[in-house]
C-alpha cells in the first residue's frame, strides 16, 4: 500500500520529469567532453612527434641527448609565453592559482587556453590536462546550452561539463560522482543529494564511455598481486603513503615561492621561458620518464621498476615533484593530478624495493594515495585513484585506513596552490572571476 500523500505524488512526478529533462543535455555534454579530450590529446601528440621525432630527424640531432629537453622545453616556454601575452584571454586561468573546476570563461578565451595546453602537453611539461580542459569544456557547454536551452541556469551546466570531463579523463563516472559529492553537498540548495548529482553523473558516464571508445581515458595497470586485505598491510602502506605525501608537500611549500620569484619578471614570455629551461634541466637529470604528464610514464615506470635502485626511484619521484612545481608556477597550463600519480607510483616502487616480498600493488596504491592527497587535497579522488591505478577493489578497505594518518599530515600543511595570483586581464566583456572563487560560490 502506498504511503504517499496526494500532495507528495505530484511533487515526485515533477521531480522525475525535471531529472529526465536534464538527461539529454547531460549526455550531449558528456559526449562532447570525451571527444574534446581526444582532440586535445591528438593535437598534443602531434606536437610531441614534431618536436621529439621529426625535428631531430630533419636536423640530425640525437633526441636522447641530455641537452635536447632543454631546447624543446625552452621553446615550449617561449611559445606559451607568447600565447599568454598576445592571444585573447591570455591563456585563461593561471594553473598555479586554479582549482580543478573553476568558474566559466567567455568563448573567445577558449582557443588560447587550448593552444597553451596543447603546447604544454606535447612538449613534455609535467602537467596533466585537467584544469584547462575542464575550463574549455565548461565554456563550450555554457555557450551551447544558452542557445539550445536558454532557460537552463549556469550552475547545472558547470557541474555537467566538469563531471563530463572528469569522467572522460579518469574513464569512470565514479570519479566525477566522488569529486562532486563534496562540492554539491556544500551548496545549500535543498532537496536530495542524488537529485543534484543525477545529471552530472549522466554526463560523466557519457564522457567516460566516449573517452574509452576513443582510447584516451585513464586505464588501470591491473598488477594483480594483492592478496589482502590484512592488518600487516598497514605496516607497509602507511609509511609509503606518508613518505609520498611528505615528498609532495615539498612542492606545495615551494609553489608560491617559485611563483612569486618568477613574477618579478612582468612579461610572461620571460618567466615561461625561464620555467621551460629549468624544466629541461630537470628532464636532463631525471631522464625521459620524468617528462610529460605522467600517465603513460607511470605504466612504463612500473613495468621497468626492476631496472632502478631505491635511490634512482626516489630521485625520479623528487625530480617530478620539482618539475610539477616549476611547470605550474612558471605559467604553463595544466593540472596536477596525473603528475601526482607518477610521483606516488615512484615513491611506492621505492618503498617496495626495500621490502621486495611485500605486495607491489599495495605499495603503488599507497604511494599514489599519499601524493594525490597532498597535491589534490581530495580524499575521494585519492581513494579512487589508489584503487583505479592497480585495478583491484579488494585494496579499498586497507586504503580507507591508510588515508587517515596521511590526512592528519596534509590537513595542516600548505596546499599546492597560489592564493593571491592574478587572472588574465580582458578575458571577457565583464571583469573575469578571481581564481580563488570556488566552484560552490559560482553555482550558488
Amino acid at each position: 500500500m502506498s504511503t504517499e500523500t496526494p500532495v507528495q505524488a505530484p511533487l515526485a512526478s515533477a521531480r522525475v520529469r525535471t531529472l529526465l529533462r536534464a538527461t539529454v543535455p547531460a549526455l550531449i555534454i558528456g559526449a562532447m567532453c570525451g571527444a574534446l579530450l581526444w582532440a586535445i590529446d591528438e593535437a598534443a601528440h602531434g606536437v610531441t612527434v614534431f618536436m621529439w621525432e621529426l625535428v631531430p630527424e630533419w636536423t640530425g640531432v640525437d633526441p636522447e641527448a641530455r641537452w635536447w629537453p632543454i631546447v624543446v622545453l625552452g621553446l615550449a616556454g617561449l611559445a606559451v609565453g607568447i600565447i599568454i601575452r598576445y592571444i585573447p584571454g591570455h591563456g585563461g586561468y593561471d594553473s598555479a592559482t586554479t582549482e580543478l573546476v573553476a568558474p566559466p570563461l567567455p568563448l573567445k578565451v577558449l582557443p588560447g587556453i587550448a593552444l597553451a595546453l596543447i603546447v604544454s602537453l606535447g612538449a613534455g611539461v609535467s602537467l596533466g590536462p585537467e584544469s584547462p580542459i575542464i575550463s574549455i569544456a565548461v565554456g563550450l557547454s555554457m555557450w551551447g546550452m544558452t542557445r539550445i536551452m536558454p532557460q537552463i541556469s549556469h550552475g547545472p551546466v558547470l557541474l555537467m561539463a566538469g563531471a563530463g570531463m572528469i569522467g572522460a579523463m579518469f574513464g569512470s563516472p565514479v570519479a566525477a560522482a566522488l569529486l562532486l559529492t563534496e562540492l554539491v553537498a556544500g551548496v545549500k540548495l535543498g532537496g536530495l543529494l542524488w537529485d543534484r548529482l543525477f545529471a552530472p553523473v549522466a554526463a560523466a558516464a557519457s564522457g567516460a564511455l566516449v573517452a574509452n571508445l576513443l582510447g584516451v581515458a585513464f586505464r588501470p595497470q591491473e598488477i594483480g598481486d594483492y592478496a589482502g586485505p590484512h592488518w600487516t598491510d598497514l605496516t607497509i602502506g602507511i609509511p609509503i603513503a606518508l613518505a609520498a605525501a611528505a615528498g609532495s608537500l615539498l612542492g606545495a611549500w615551494l609553489m608560491p615561492r617559485v611563483w612569486h620569484l618568477l613574477r618579478r619578471f612582468p612579461n610572461p614570455i620571460v618567466f615561461t621561458t625561464i620555467g621551460g629551461i629549468v624544466l629541461g634541466l630537470l628532464g636532463a637529470i631525471g631522464g625521459p620518464l620524468t617528462l610529460f604528464k605522467g600517465a603513460e610514464q607511470t605504466g612504463e615506470l612500473i613495468s621497468r621498476a626492476g631496472e632502478f635502485s631505491f635511490w634512482a626511484l626516489l630521485g625520479m619521484a623528487l625530480i617530478k615533484v620539482l618539475a610539477l612545481t616549476v611547470s605550474a608556477a612558471s605559467g604553463f597550463r595544466g593540472g596536477r593530478i596525473f603528475p601526482a600519480v607518477f610521483i606516488g607510483a615512484a615513491f611506492g616502487l621505492a618503498g617496495h624495493s626495500l621490502v621486495p616480498d611485500s605486495s607491489l600493488a599495495l605499495a603503488i596504491a599507497a604511494g599514489s594515495l599519499g601524493s594525490i592527497l597532498a597535491i589534490g587535497r581530495d580524499g575521494w579522488l585519492a581513494l579512487f585513484m589508489g584503487v583505479a591505478l592497480i585495478g583491484d577493489i579488494a585494496i579499498l578497505p586497507v586504503l580507507c585506513i591508510i588515508i587517515l594518518p596521511v590526512w592528519l599530515l596534509v590537513t595542516s600543511a600548505p596546499a599546492m596552490l597560489v592564493h593571491n595570483g592574478t587572472v588574465p586581464p580582458n578575458a571577457g566583456h565583464q571583469p573575469p572571476p578571481e581564481p580563488e572563487i570556488t566552484p560552490s560560490q559560482a553555482t550558488a
